[in-house]
């Protein structure tokens, strides 16, 4: 056990681990979760995981059993129906209600219980819906019926409590109020409103931004009518109805509904125990239940009806009254084995192990300074009102600083977080009001952001200078002091500038050291050449090699002048559909024919280029935000695609397009950036040009020895080809290229649009006609090629400078073997420095 381990148990060993339970923490990891060997899964607030011995004892119970549907009177149904009513006593335990007093109705999730009670709560115009800023998205979405009933709706923040100073108790909470809003008020006044009015007031048991864990005693203060607003405006008049959103914080602390009696509370099984997914629970208290408006009615809650006059009697029970249908009996059958695995470790203990985790981590991110003394580490969360929070939950959020102070971008963090097998979850998590309270967003942000084309699960981190989201590690009954350490460890080598180890995430052109002597007859005539011409003529599909090809205005001819589409419209890419790349392509120009195979169709497919083999369908597609004049083919085609990978798709011919890439200035190290580029289905330039002396660079540090460690990092070696270059060169010294501002092959000139941008693309390989996946190169590539904006660059992008080309143009042809005449900053200063000595010489010899 090494020292971090040992001072890690020193202080929460007590907490850590099952040490009562039939298993500990390793002995769980190492039966149940064999999947997750190498890999850190920290993103149990969207799911957790499920045990491979819950489902082994699922699939026994449903291969020994026979349920049937419960709307049935069969032995099977009986059956069902028995397992049912437990599973609904079950959820009532763990929340701890009383099934006089609370009711377990069974919903498709969190979300569907929450879209329930929005629906068929009794709104008036006198009624309130009141949330705290801190709620899912799935909570505020209940305003939009609210609103529409006449109801007004706002948020608040919780800012201080009052409390008996004999008891304890709370008195009073007072409040920050937000802009209230109103819809249809006009259209509700003129009726006349009998009774009296019932709010809604709406609040998570745990911030899923944040982890702030809200007080149950919000309950008893709601309802007791003891909410106080800052700005002095009077409570709503009427009665006050509680929902809790327990969605994030039922897997280590459910609500206790003996002590604190909410109306509606609402949740979903996969967070808890990992299968099943959609499912979930509405717990509503009887007396709220009778005040619910159900309209609508189905084959399980109509207890009678009549098919051609109004006539309907409905069923009095609370759960078959809401659950329209059938219910999901087969994934009710499965919910006692997870509640098994939560009873046998008791949710106390759960609490105890993943708070353990939560609170190591928070410490040591809150420790963390670059060399210059700053923190890496901006956390979110903190208890300022004993209301608002009694303790933190097992999530911690933040984002990370550069030694600058400038914001590391969310995205930057994930893509590189899964290249170490640390699966985790970046941005609002579908909470904007905690997002924008934490970040410090003000609506002109918020509007700013949208109006810059931000939305959800984007890759717009920083936006003006702020970041748009954050990082979210969540911990489950599983993750151990391994999983955080590991991402410990990535953040500490990823992202802490040292005084050893700069980490200011910029590299440079000199990328390994060599000496300038003789630089300049390294860039002669046969110096840097032109090895090999690739075309690849289908966008993600393989392409082919070739000794000499035309080049026409948007680049080599041909090149990605083809794409495969899904048929919902979706452009497919080696990203989403790996399989692409077993697809051989080759064009043989004397023939005129595209010839096309793959190893999961028996005979290939030949397309002649000039003629009527497609089937004259024209249309437009949009294609990263530019339209595309694009020719479909007729089935056959489409159909011998469809088996080679294995879906659905059409294959689409590329004919005009209004695509000229509009790019702001590009700097010494930035990425494609230039305007008057035209181009056919390739993402930002028209050729991709890489050096062999880069990549034998790279294979190097595939195989170097880890500092520190004393272990080889890995046995990878890759070719160029696997970066889908159109040009490879070879000559020079690495990364060279870099630093090029314009380059000549031959008499062909092209000017460099800066690097290129890299992805997971890259760490596809084929072996035996299969495709694999592994985290590198892009791991190491991102240990020494990561610019400031978290861009992967290696190779850079070209545009073909047709204007600008010596001799006949009607000759335009690259050839393997031409020479390269680069012309860059680096060449420049060398060759102004020799000229201004060779004229010093001059004059010294002149005197």
């Amino acid at each position: 056990m090494d020292a971090a381990k040992e001072e890690f148990l020193r202080v929460f060993g007590r907490d850590y681990g099952y040490s009562g339970a039939p298993k500990t923490i390793d002995e769980i990891r190492a039966t149940e979760f064999k999947r997750l060997e190498g890999v850190a899964y920290l993103d149990h607030a969207a799911a957790t995981l499920y045990s491979e011995l819950q489902m082994e004892a699922i699939l026994k119970d449903l291969t020994a059993n026979i349920y049937g549907n419960p709307h049935s009177q069969s032995d099977s149904s009986f059956a069902t129906s028995d397992i049912v009513r437990n599973a609904r006593q079950q959820v009532l335990d763990y929340f701890k209600a009383s099934p006089k007093d609370y009711k377990c109705i069974f919903t498709s999730g969190a979300t569907a219980a929450l879209k329930l009670v929005g629906e068929a709560f009794p709104w008036s115009h006198q009624s309130s819906f009141v949330y705290t800023m801190e709620n899912h998205n799935s909570v505020i979405g209940i305003r939009e019926y609210a609103l529409e009933q006449g109801a007004q709706a706002y948020a608040v923040d919780i800012e201080d409590t009052e409390r008996d100073a004999f008891t304890g108790n709370i008195v009073s909470v007072q409040v920050t109020k937000h802009q209230m809003l109103r819809r249809n008020e006009a259209k509700f006044l003129a009726k006349n409103h009998t009774g009296s009015a019932y709010n809604l007031f709406a609040f998570p048991s745990e911030c899923n931004f944040s982890g702030l864990k809200f007080s149950l005693e919000l309950v008893k203060t709601v309802k007791e009518d003891s909410i106080r607003y800052s700005d002095g405006s009077p409570s709503s008049n009427g009665h006050w109805k509680v929902l809790i959103d327990a969605a994030k914080g039922c897997a280590t602390e459910p609500p206790d509904l003996s002590k604190y009696p909410a109306d509606f509370v609402v949740f979903s099984f996969y967070k808890l125990f990992g299968y099943p997914t959609g499912l979930g629970a509405l717990i509503v208290h009887t007396d709220a239940a009778k005040l619910l408006k159900k309209t609508y009615f189905s084959g399980g809650t109509v207890a009678a009806s009549i098919a051609d006059i109004d006539f309907v009697k409905q069923r009095e029970g609370i759960e078959e009254l809401f659950e329209d249908g059938t219910i999901p009996f087969l994934s009710i059958a499965s919910l006692c084995h997870g509640f098994k695995i939560l009873n046998s470790l008791t949710i106390p203990a759960i609490s105890r192990h993943t708070s353990s985790l939560a609170t190591y981590l928070r410490n040591v991110l809150a420790a963390l300074r670059h060399e210059n003394g700053t923190r890496v580490c901006t956390l979110y969360g903190s208890c300022s009102s004993k209301t608002l929070c009694n303790k933190m939950g097992p999530l911690v959020s933040f984002n990370l600083r550069r030694p600058d102070g400038s914001w590391v971008g969310h995205r930057e963090v994930e893509k590189l977080a899964s290249l170490y097998s640390i699966q985790l979850r970046t941005g609002c998590f579908c909470n904007p009001g905690a997002c924008a309270k934490y970040l410090d967003l003000s609506h002109l942000d918020l509007v700013t952001n949208i109006e810059a084309g931000h939305i959800c699960w984007d890759d717009n981190d920083i936006i003006n200078g702020k970041p748009s989201g954050a990082v979210r590690v969540s911990l489950g009954y599983m993750s151990t002091y391994e999983d955080v350490k590991k991402f410990i460890d990535f953040v500490t080598s990823s992202f802490v500038s040292t005084p050893t180890h700069s980490r200011d995430l910029q590299f440079c052109g000199r990328s390994i050291p060599f000496t300038d002597t003789g630089f300049e007859s390294r860039y002669s005539a046969f110096g840097v050449d032109l090895k090999s011409i690739t075309v690849y003529p289908i966008k993600s599909c393989a392409g082919f090699s070739t000794d000499r090809w035309p080049l026409s205005s948007r680049g080599l001819l041909y090149d990605r002048e083809w794409l495969l589409q899904s048929l919902t419209g979706e452009t497919l890419t080696q990203k989403k559909v790996p399989e692409m790349c077993l697809i051989h392509t080759y064009i043989d120009l004397s023939q005129g024919i595209l010839f096309i195979n793959s190893p999961r169709c028996k005979e290939g497919l030949q397309i002649i280029l000039n003629s009527n083999s497609s089937n004259g369908k024209r249309e437009e597609i949009s294609l990263r935000g530019q339209i595309y004049q694009v020719q479909g083919y007729d089935k056959e085609v489409d159909t011998w695609f469809s088996a080679a990978i294995g879906r659905p798709c059409t294959l689409l011919r590329h004919l005009s397009s209004s695509h000229c890439v509009s790019l702001d200035e590009r700097d010494s190290v930035g990425t494609c950036r230039e305007s008057r580029t035209c181009l056919n289905f390739s993402n930002e330039a028209q050729f991709l040009l890489i050096s062999e002396e880069s990549v034998s660079d790279l294979n190097n540090r595939l195989n170097s020895t880890d500092v520190g460690k004393d272990v080889r990092r890995t046995s990878v070696q890759v070719n160029p080809m696997r970066f889908r270059p159109n040009l490879v060169i070879s000559g020079g010294r690495p990364y060279a290229e870099d630093e090029w501002i314009n380059i000549k092959i031959g008499n062909k000139f092209f000017r460099s649009l800066g690097g290129c941008n890299r992805c997971q693309m890259i760490n596809f390989s084929t072996d035996a006609e299969q495709v694999l996946k592994t985290n590198e190169p892009l791991a190491t590539l991102a240990s020494y090629r990561r610019v400031k904006q978290g861009k992967i660059l290696f190779g850079i992008l070209l545009r073909y400078e047709c204007e600008a080309e010596e001799g006949n143009s009607n000759n335009s042809w690259l050839r393997v073997g031409e020479s390269i005449t680069p012309d860059s900053k680096q060449l420049r200063d060398t060759h102004r420095i020799h000229t201004d000595m060779a004229a010093c010489q001059v004059g010294k010899s002149s005197r």
